[in-house]
């Protein structure tokens, strides 16, 4: 058995052999063997001043204990870059997201038409034009035959500064008019009922009110594709039409579903009904969801993301829905609502 000083010497000897294998441990050990004990004594007396006056100079100026912590936190701190930085794929991870809103900006970009010789070329060459901004108190002979061209086609028309269209204008070249053209062709309400004829089906519609997030329209367009909605109808004014964002939210399904646009949503509704189709609206103050009968020829019409249905749409439709919620808060965003009265619909379909 080891007596108490060939004990000490032993546990001093492994505590050597540690320090020279691990040379990080070795301010530790001087702690420990108390070779630092005046330099700790020094330090307390003068506030810390020894210990930052021990540190070197750099760049012709003192280096102290904070200016340490600064570039240690720098160097080693997990800072969000940092940890980015570690994972696998993280500079691609970003330079992708970078390209793709690039992208996006490029695409809507592209949309716009400007100057009165272009603008009047792409309403003559058929292109479709979603939106014409003219400039106020233009009345000339060539800006009249730019609006005579769009009411010829539908086509809305707002009257706006120079100064808001100088901020529109890619080039600065204007001309006092800008046209904002589809990013996709617009179908006919037509052509949607022939699709339901075809697939042998009940009509299936869904009437936006006024719907303004190219995100939320993008996403509907989705879910009435899934939901097997034979198409979507939305307003030609006060409203969004498909703009590149709308197509890549859609995440293809602008391809398959077509998007009819309409002059006034409620007279369109009086139009349809003629063809033996009702009309659900989605509101709050509705009769709760499963309680009706969605069954048949039926049309979906979900209102703006922050108005709902405007009165006169919701006077024009037969009954109202609501959608069961529990929570807090006493809404749903627009294109949630819509996915879950469109499965509803879908759900009582199936059993039907």
């Amino acid at each position: 058995m080891l007596s108490n000083e060939k004990r000490k010497e032993w546990n001093k000897k492994i505590m050597r052999r540690n320090d020279r294998e691990n040379p990080a441990r070795g301010d530790g050990a001087s702690r420990r063997h108390g070779t630092d004990g005046g330099y700790r004594r020094e330090e307390r007396r003068g506030g810390g001043r020894g210990r930052q006056s021990g540190y070197r100079e750099e760049n012709g100026r003192s280096y102290g204990a904070s200016d340490r912590r600064r570039e240690d936190r720098g160097r080693y701190g997990a800072s969000e870059h940092r940890r980015e930085e570690r994972r696998p794929y993280a500079r691609q991870e970003r330079a992708e997201a970078a390209g793709y809103a690039q992208a996006g900006e490029q695409q809507e970009d592209s949309r716009i038409v400007e100057g009165r010789n272009a603008v009047l070329e792409a309403f003559r060459s058929g292109k479709t034009i979603d939106r014409l901004l003219i400039q106020d108190g233009s009345q000339d002979g060539p800006m009249q035959t730019i609006r005579r061209e769009a009411k010829k086609h539908g086509t809305v028309v707002d009257f706006v500064s120079r100064d808001r269209l100088d901020q529109i204008s890619p080039t600065g070249v204007h001309q006092g008019v800008i046209a904002y053209t589809a990013a996709y062709e617009y179908a006919e309400v037509e052509d949607i009922l022939a699709k339901a004829k075809e697939k042998g089906e009940p009509p299936f519609l869904i009437l936006l009110d006024d719907i303004e997030d190219p995100h939320n329209l993008g996403a509907i367009i989705r879910t009435a594709n899934l939901a097997g909605a034979h198409g979507v109808i939305i307003p030609k004014r006060r409203a969004v039409g498909l703009t590149a964002t709308v197509a890549r939210t859609s995440a293809g399904a602008l391809n398959y579903t077509p998007v009819a646009r309409v002059t006034n949503i409620g007279a369109t509704i009086e139009e349809l009904k003629k063809e033996g189709i009702w009309f659900v609206c989605a509101d709050m103050d509705g009769e709760v969801m499963y309680r009706q009968n969605l069954t048949g020829p039926i049309g979906l019409v979900i209102g703006n993301e922050g108005e709902g249905v405007s009165r006169l749409v919701k006077e024009k439709c037969d009954f109202t829905a609501s959608i069961p919620m529990k929570g807090d808060i006493d809404s749903l965003n627009a294109s949630v609502a819509a996915g879950v009265l469109a499965y509803e619909i879908v759900r009582q379909r199936m059993n039907s």
